[in-house]
């Protein structure tokens, strides 16, 4: 099935009546969505014209400052320059994972309804919890499920294999989808803990799973083991 890309860009106009520099700090990482790259310039000028010093880049994306679906790589790529973020759009779903990836404050401005907010850290802290909870309940487990994703861009089913056949000591399972249906975990019971190698925003549905579940980038961090595709 060929697959076409469509950008669809936000045509209305923007309020940056409410985006309050002086809340910020000197240095800014800037990052949006494709809806809003339009006004990308301008919002850096804006920022510029009070003193901030703005950087944006990208790693696999298209744009400078891009985000896409859970790829957070613009942010990641210049976070050693910047003491905190500013998210140009609407929702939490990006500003949240720049949050979660990256330990630095993350201010939003909804551009379109003139609405300046910021991730909680309380919030992150407590999905962090989880996820160093998920992570030792992962050590201790024998039964393991490895989520893999069929769909382009998220199929890490080498990692997956990599990743079975490196845990000597447990039995791996694979299980593979291409939309999640969280009913169907609880047709296995013998699991004690899933491992995710799709999309890790997957951990946001946390709750939803029956048993513990960890994200395969969680397991490479603790430096637990290295998983590698050649």
């Amino acid at each position: 099935m060929k697959i076409m890309m469509v950008e669809g860009r936000y045509k209305g106009k923007i309020d940056l009546s409410n985006l309050d520099a002086g809340a910020l700090p000197r240095t800014i990482g800037l990052a949006t969505t494709v809806q809003f790259l339009d006004y990308f310039d301008e919002i850096r000028e804006y920022l510029e014209s009070r003193g901030k010093t703005i950087f944006a880049d990208k790693l696999r994306q298209k744009y400078d400052g891009q985000l896409l679906g859970c790829d957070t790589g613009a942010a990641e790529k210049v976070k050693d320059n910047v003491d905190a973020f500013l998210y140009i759009g609407t929702g939490v779903f990006h500003p949240l994972g720049i949050a979660l990836s990256i330990d630095k404050d993350v201010f939003c401005y909804d551009p379109v309804n003139a609405i300046m907010s910021k991730i909680d850290r309380a919030e992150i802290e407590r999905h962090n919890k989880k996820r160093k909870g998920a992570y030792l309940k992962f050590l201790d487990a024998t039964e393991i499920g490895i989520l893999v994703s069929l769909k382009p861009g998220q199929n890490n089913f080498r990692k997956a294999v990599e990743l079975k056949k490196q845990l000597k000591d447990k039995n791996c399972y694979i299980f593979a989808f291409d939309t999640l249906d969280f009913s169907q975990i609880e047709n296995f019971p013998f699991i004690q803990c899933w491992v995710n190698t799709a999309c890790n925003r997957i951990l946001d549905d946390y709750s939803k799973f029956p048993k513990p579940l960890v994200d395969l980038s969680d397991i490479e961090r603790m430096e637990l083991i290295t998983v590698s595709v050649k």
